[in-house]
């Protein structure tokens, strides 16, 4: 999952697709601060290349990341070597120090394959954090607003390559398969081809907040977020 082929393109894919991480940080952070005004550090979970990451560093004094793929955190170090992100697994990880708050963007929660896998993931976080720390999760759709059967597609022109990227995605069960295919053209590599399958759960609005109550936490669900699919923001005291 997110091996190099994917990591490599990864974030020029979803610029191009309009995905901005600089506001989207920028907009994470504000919702930390309403009910944190003081918090100085956090902790971003599946953090993938690290790109909003480096923008956390820029409005918080501490910052760390946490991700499973290590080609994800390869192309990362090579952009911005000066940020530490640690290897593990969101649903399972133990860290030497505490945050004041702890972020899971891009639908990352959705790879927790069960309830029992989501409420151990939100336990992490709760164990990572200082008293009145802010978890902040995006989540992947919900079982009635997952469109079954959509496909998208999209051609970028970034950096003298030529990206194309198609996707289909269907209902398995109490999850969804994303099937994407990428074709990738460059003047030195010439024209590449591979796929990414990714299987996300589908678990309810009230699945979560069960989580978060479980691991000690209060929370809200705001409507929006970066791809449309809300915020879950939990408060831990």
């Amino acid at each position: 999952m997110y091996d190099s082929e994917v990591a490599e393109i990864w974030d020029a894919t979803y610029v191009g697709r309009g995905r901005d991480y600089q506001a989207e940080a920028r907009d994470v952070a504000r919702l930390v601060r309403e009910r944190h005004p003081h918090a100085g550090s956090l902790l971003d979970v599946a953090c993938g290349t690290g790109e909003h990451l480096r923008h956390f560093a820029d409005v918080f004094r501490h910052v760390e990341g946490l991700e499973l793929s290590a080609d994800m955190i390869a192309v990362g170090r090579g952009r911005s070597p000066w940020l530490t992100v640690h290897r593990g697994d969101m649903r399972a990880f133990g860290l030497d120090r505490r945050f004041d708050a702890v972020t899971c963007l891009f639908s990352s929660i959705g790879h927790a394959r069960t309830t029992d896998e989501l409420d151990a993931t939100l336990a992490c976080f709760a164990a990572h954090l200082n008293p009145g720390g802010v978890v902040v999760v995006e989540p992947w759709w919900f079982p009635e607003t997952f469109a079954d059967g959509h496909v998208a597609g999209d051609v970028i022109h970034v950096d003298g390559r030529v990206i194309a990227r198609v996707s289909h995605s269907r209902r398995q069960g109490r999850a969804s398969l994303v099937s994407a295919h990428f074709t990738v053209a460059d003047a030195e590599a010439g024209l590449r081809h591979f796929t990414e399958d990714l299987v996300i759960s589908l678990f309810t609005r009230e699945q979560y907040e069960a989580s978060f109550v479980r691991a000690g936490g209060t929370v809200e669900y705001l409507d929006g977020g970066p791809s449309g699919r809300g915020l879950f923001v939990g408060v831990f005291r």
